[in-house]
């Protein structure tokens, strides 16, 4: 097993790889993605599931010609805002590969990743989505990956919150990345909501 391979190995890059995102609307918390290279070439996208996904609580990850590269679905009923990640399109009575939950230690801002799929795997995400300052570790505290604002090249100018750089290290898995990303703008899009705050703020009392 390729190390780093979680979802797709055609997605590991051997050099650090910059992707951009970007929110497919603007008048609804977690609506849809899409998702370019430098090269303004289509990676990933995700096409929302009416007004409201959040009702529907499963998000699918394709590729650029709309193959299910993986589903996250929230785990009802769930503490710390339990999500698991399924190779391609979910059926019923399949296993996840991963599951992402916010950390339940007192103090901590963040959210805990583990992967079942190779014992002793797992990730930390630290930081705030909402503000689009987050940083993906592996178990070794290692940054594996990050999301942060994009900045417009010609005029220096950082762009707004619907727009955003993934950047993956050589090695990591940028399809798991972006289904850590829609985890993230899911329970993001919810704080929204029960807290009229965009901040993944982790709380001691789900």
């Amino acid at each position: 097993m390729k190390s780093g391979l979680v979802v797709d190995g055609d997605y590991i890059y051997d050099e650090e790889k910059h992707l951009t995102v970007l929110k497919t609307s603007l008048f609804f918390a977690n609506d849809g993605f899409t998702v370019y290279d430098c090269k303004g070439q289509l990676v990933f996208r995700v096409d929302s599931y009416g007004p409201d996904p959040r009702d529907k609580g499963e998000v699918v990850l394709m590729d650029a010609h709309g193959r299910c590269l993986l589903t996250v679905r929230k785990k009802r009923p769930s503490l710390h805002h339990r999500w698991e990640g399924f190779l391609g399109e979910r059926s019923e009575g399949q296993k996840p590969i991963f599951s992402i939950k916010r950390s339940s230690i007192i103090g901590r801002c963040g959210m805990m990743v583990e992967v079942f799929n190779n014992p002793g795997e797992e990730y930390q995400i630290e930081g705030s989505f909402g503000q689009r300052s987050c940083t993906i570790f592996n178990a070794a505290k290692e940054s594996v990956a990050e999301i942060k604002r994009k900045v417009d090249a010609s005029t220096n100018v950082v762009l707004g919150k619907d727009v955003f750089l993934l950047s993956l290290k050589p090695g990591f898995d940028g399809a798991f990345a972006m289904g850590l990303v829609l985890v993230l703008d899911q329970i993001n899009g919810d704080d929204y909501v029960e807290n009229d705050e965009a901040e993944m703020i982790p709380t001691t009392e789900d």
